[in-house]
């Protein structure tokens, strides 16, 4: 048998094949689409903690991803026979289509979320958080954006499947290509041309499209984009347009800022924090130093709720912001968090947006004014890290040190009351830590309350208007510098920062003796 190439050829001119072509590119593209917006939802649910939300989520991909497409759609399309006010939607074959495409594809589609939701950074989660981005806000304009770039390679794959699976609409007569094709060589009996043509049909469908999708992910890679250095001359121009708006936290003297009151906190029944008690006033530069493990991360974390507390109270301006009983509240702690700006170790800069954009994302958010105002703002922030020629550039395209000086900036654009750093210079290669802390210590001199974990004991002792030590989950004492360098009862926090012995006893550094705690080992 010879291969009839006219016929074949002569099948790309029917008017037939074009139409069963466009029926596949809408079932195709629409399925798609509802079924990865669907699956969202589904990934979320079955990551959840809470029971009622996974198992049911657990036990619909499990179901629909067991299940064969080709019985799911002869029991859609059936399904009248047993709800009769189905049959006029489920009656039409590719309504029926649709639905068994959505209900199958989006088992798959909620596994390709779930992979793309667990490779996002959860100092990622806990960085927006931070800036007081309740879960919709969260979703919306850090997680939804990773997660689907993380994402998009399965997704376009995923695509093609569902053009190719729109050919077991056939079997409830939907005149897509395969049943055009069916119908046409039961008459001529040419079944190795038309099959030939009904696949060609397909690798066009899937090549044009998938070209697009292809042009859309690298529309998307922001690894592609050319880092963008605003010129001098329009910087200088730049800089005359700002307006300065210093950071609006409450600076008044006498008043405590923080107090913490017998503040406890376990992991199991690790002990991490083992009733803390500590003020800290407004203006004052608070660092707090110790071994590795003896808690000063997870203090730091409970003041502004990333963590609870088991016990205690915390205290901000002398008002009760979480305490044992309220920690979990989520309007208490949100309320927390909008006055409470927060540095992380491992910068935390969302990926996804300019550095500008990761400046102004949580004041948009929070509505503290109109975009012309947040910019100049926005801009007046990086002007004072230095980094406001690099506006628009990415945070891939940034050093270390320039990418945690942006993450100072995008705390203080918060104007918070109180600013906190978990170590923000042990990232950092030794010759980007100097930028750093200059602009820390620019921060020290216009009395911005700082709390500071760090292990840069000469920075600490140099910009710290008081230390506090901490050893397996204790406050061990906290004390101004020069107490620690004089004071008899400081030798362990003396020996721990590396200087040596104190000389004569300054009885005016040390101040109240009852603040220096005598229970070093030796």
């Amino acid at each position: 048998m010879q291969f009839n190439l006219p016929y074949f050829l002569s099948l790309f001119a029917d008017r037939m094949f074009w139409q069963a072509c466009l029926t596949v590119i809408e079932l195709g593209v629409l399925s798609w689409v509802v079924s990865m917006v669907a699956g969202y939802p589904i990934a979320l649910a079955k990551l959840s903690k809470k029971p009622w939300l996974s198992r049911p989520a657990t036990a619909y991909v499990w179901f629909f991803r067991s299940v064969p497409l080709l019985v799911v759609m002869v029991f859609v399309f059936n399904l009248p026979q047993l709800f009769p006010s189905t049959g006029p939607a489920l009656s039409h074959p590719f309504f029926s289509a649709f639905v068994s495409l959505v209900v199958t594809e989006s088992a798959y589609m909620a596994e390709i979320h779930r992979g793309g939701l667990l490779s996002v950074d959860k100092g990622q989660l806990e960085a927006a958080t931070a800036l007081g981005l309740r879960r919709l806000g969260l979703q919306r304009l850090v997680v939804i954006p990773q997660a689907f770039w993380i994402s998009l390679p399965t997704l376009v794959n995923e695509f093609i499947t569902c053009i190719k699976l729109t050919s077991l609409a056939s079997v409830i007569s939907l005149a897509e290509l395969l049943m055009v094709g069916q119908r046409m060589y039961s008459q001529n009996f040419l079944v190795l041309e038309t099959l030939a043509a009904i696949g060609v049909y397909y690798v066009m469908i899937v090549t044009v499209f998938g070209w697009l999708l292809k042009q859309l992910e690298h529309w998307l890679d922001l690894t592609r984009r050319r880092p963008e250095t605003i010129a001098g001359d329009e910087l200088m121009r730049m800089r005359e347009r700002l307006v300065e708006k210093e950071a609006g936290a409450m600076r008044i003297k006498g008043q405590d800022a923080l107090s913490l009151k017998d503040v406890r906190k376990a992991y199991g029944k690790h002990e991490v924090l083992k009733g803390i008690g500590l003020n800290v006033p407004a203006g004052e530069v608070l660092s707090i130093i110790g071994p590795s493990g003896s808690g000063k991360t997870s203090l730091i974390r409970t003041i502004n709720g990333l963590e609870s507390i088991d016990h205690g109270a915390i205290h901000l301006f002398g008002q009760p912001c979480i305490d044992a009983s309220a920690s979990a509240d989520p309007e208490r702690v949100w309320q927390v968090r909008r006055r409470i700006g927060m540095v992380f170790q491992g910068f935390n800069l969302f990926p996804h947006r300019t550095i500008l954009d990761n400046v102004l994302m949580a004041p948009h958010y929070h509505r503290r004014g109109s975009k012309a105002e947040l910019r100049n703002i926005g801009l007046g922030l990086l002007d004072k890290v230095g980094l406001l020629a690099h506006a628009q550039k990415y945070p891939h395209q940034l050093s270390g040190g320039q990418q945690q000086r942006v993450a100072i900036a995008r705390a203080l654009a918060m104007e918070p009351d109180i600013m906190l750093f978990d170590e923000p210079t042990s990232a950092l290669d030794p010759e980007l830590v100097d930028d750093v802390l200059q602009v820390i210590s620019e921060l020290a001199r216009e009395h911005m309350t700082m709390i500071i974990v760090t292990h840069e004991m000469n920075f600490a002792m140099s910009i710290s208007d008081r230390i506090a030590f901490m050893e397996h989950g204790e406050l061990r004492l906290h004390a101004s510098p020069d107490a620690i360098r004089s004071h008899p009862d400081a030798e362990r926090v003396r020996r721990f920062i590396g200087i040596g012995a104190p000389g004569p006893l300054n009885h005016d550094a040390v101040g109240d003796r009852s603040s220096l705690d005598t229970t070093f080992s030796a």
